[in-house]
């Protein structure tokens, strides 16, 4: 993680990230409830928490076109984590991923640029899958699994 640029890297295995890092300006989580509580105490005053995992803030639910009932959900989801959050003086937004032209080129262009370097664990040939699969779940990957199809 330093390679890529990380100030201070934390090791979930043996450390509690919420003991080792303070006033950061955001943290993406994508894990458990847990987790995305957790994330708060590490954030300074205006920070940003954006979960990719949930719950759905109202926020996504406009940006969708929901009907009201559906924001008023998405409203009572969120509705602790946002509490939590503004009593933090930082932000909530949940983020979902769709597949879009246009952010998957502004994606490639900062990959192309170096801005974000991705980290490849490993390639497996496309009749490998398997492999691949078991190995991802054996949770060891250190970055991203590969099937490359010829």
């Amino acid at each position: 993680m330093k390679r890529l640029g990380a100030d201070v890297a934390v090791d979930y295995k043996r450390n509690d990230f919420a003991k080792v890092l303070r006033d950061c300006d955001l943290v993406l989580n994508s894990l458990d409830k847990d987790t995305l509580e957790k994330s708060l105490k590490v954030l300074k005053p205006g920070g940003q928490l954006i979960s990719v995992s949930g719950p759905p803030d109202p926020d996504f639910a406009r940006g969708l076109g929901a009907s009201w009932a559906v924001r008023q959900v998405t409203r009572l989801l969120s509705y602790r984590i946002r509490k939590k959050a503004k009593r933090q003086h930082v932000n909530y937004s949940f983020l979902f991923m769709r597949a879009n032209g246009e952010q998957l080129s502004k994606i490639s262009a900062l990959i192309d640029s170096g801005d974000v370097r991705p980290v490849v664990d490993r390639i497996f040939p496309f009749e490998a899958v398997n492999e691949a699969l078991a190995y991802v779940e054996t949770g060891r990957a250190k970055g991203k699994v590969v099937i490359k199809v010829s």
